[in-house]
């Protein structure tokens, strides 16, 4: 293994895990050394990944966390702490979206997303550095924003919204940490095939979507493998309040 990119030593709090790119971001640094912390809000889900991992060889542990309940989080965190150590690294996944127009957006709609994206994500966070601080021992925070934070496409306003609401907060958190040397720094992913959109890719509207990426294809959850291992090691101790996009070129569209 590269020395430069080892996770070998870092506890890894990765949220979103059930699923994804997050059940994915937890393999590949389970796979690296890094023992994992596993959370979302359903804990049956991850029980599976959680000894596949351990099958493996590797440590992890599955923890319940909803992160639109501040308690939830805190509560979380202890059990992972006192299950694998303290938190070195976070990657802030978790997060929802809806498909409607702006103006068919409802109120329930918009504190949902904003709700778990942005909300849960901030707080999150700064509990994560609050704990990295007293410790005095640095630590990283790494934050899974979109293109759609740089970048907006019909029936998805308020994820747009909160996405880039994330990479403005990676920035400000990244100027206000660094003192504390945590890093912060955010993932911006373009169009990747998962479960929930697979589908898409055979319907016209997939299809005309994948015309407008420079690479005419989507992207496979291992295309960003490199990217999170640059971010959660210390390959990029000297990078914080960076956006790191990986996306075929759709920004150049």
């Amino acid at each position: 293994m590269d020395p430069l990119f080892d996770v070998s030593n870092e506890v890894i709090l990765v949220t979103g895990a059930s699923q994804g790119l997050g059940r994915q971001f937890a393999r590949v640094l389970a796979a690296r050394g890094a023992a994992i912390v596993l959370a979302a809000r359903q804990i049956d889900k991850l029980q599976s990944l959680e000894q596949e991992i351990k099958d493996s060889g590797g440590r992890a542990v599955a923890v319940r966390m909803d992160v639109t309940d501040l308690g939830s989080m805190a509560a979380a965190l202890d059990q992972a702490e006192a299950a694998l150590g303290p938190i070195t690294v976070l990657i802030n996944n978790a997060g929802v979206a809806t498909e409607k127009l702006a103006i068919d957006t409802s109120e329930a709609d918009w504190d949902k997303v904003i709700g778990a994206n942005l909300k849960g994500a901030y707080f999150l966070a700064t509990e994560v550095a609050r704990r990295m601080i007293a410790r005095q021992q640095g630590g990283n925070i790494v934050n899974i924003a979109s293109v759609l934070g740089q970048s907006v496409l019909k029936f998805v306003s308020p994820y747009a919204i909160s996405k880039a609401g994330i990479i403005q907060a990676t920035k400000a958190m990244a100027l206000e940490l660094a003192s504390s040397r945590i890093r912060v720094n955010a993932l911006a992913p373009g169009y990747i095939d998962t479960d929930i959109n697979r589908d898409l890719w055979s319907t016209p509207a997939g299809e005309k979507l994948l015309k407008s990426i420079p690479q005419r294809r989507v992207g496979h959850e291992s295309d960003l493998d490199g990217a999170i291992l640059l971010l959660a090691s210390n390959a990029s101790r000297y990078m914080t309040g960076s956006v790191v996009t990986v996306d075929g070129g759709f920004l150049l569209g």
